[in-house]
């Protein structure tokens, strides 16, 4: 195995790891799951800006993570709303907003805004309706703007800076 190939897959289990991490850290003060939720794991969802490694290392964190929720459900969904939410981030890395990839920074937001937010609406409201799906996709797309885009730019600076040294 090469240098390169061998530095992905590190840089990937660590980011899996540092997610898985950082959701159980919120889970113990009841931010991680639900309609609302402040996980800090997500503003590790930047980081398929800087590197494809990020991609696998998200999605092995987030089914990681998830099984704290005892959801199959949310397993399955959560995962595929974090790997399709870091897909799009990498895909739009190059489209700047003032110096910044804020269009990449969108993507979890309203990745799991919709998914996360039909799964609520579906299997936490008893069935659904529209008002509920709404209310939740208001409900998660508010707490991942939060952490995404609040977090996320600042944290997007600092490792900008550092970025040949880091990835």
């Amino acid at each position: 195995m090469n240098n390169s190939k061998t530095k992905s897959i590190v840089m990937s289990a660590l980011i899996a790891a540092l997610y898985a991490v950082l959701t159980y850290f919120a889970a113990a003060f009841s931010l991680a799951f639900g309609p609302i939720q402040f996980r800090i794991s997500e503003v590790l969802t930047i980081l398929p800006i800087f590197t494809p490694a990020a991609i696998p290392g998200l999605t092995i964190g987030c089914f990681i993570s998830n099984f704290a929720s005892v959801n199959l459900l949310d397993i399955a969904f959560g995962t595929l709303a974090s790997l399709i939410a870091a897909l799009l981030t990498r895909a739009f890395r190059k489209k700047l907003v003032f110096g910044v990839p804020l269009l990449s920074m969108l993507m979890p937001v309203i990745i799991n805004a919709v998914i996360i937010g039909l799964e609520i609406a579906v299997f936490y409201f008893g069935g659904f309706t529209f008002m509920g799906f709404l209310t939740a996709m208001i409900e998660v797309g508010i707490s991942q703007l939060v952490i995404c885009v609040g977090l996320g730019i600042p944290f997007y600076k600092v490792l900008d800076k550092m970025k040949e040294r880091v990835f």
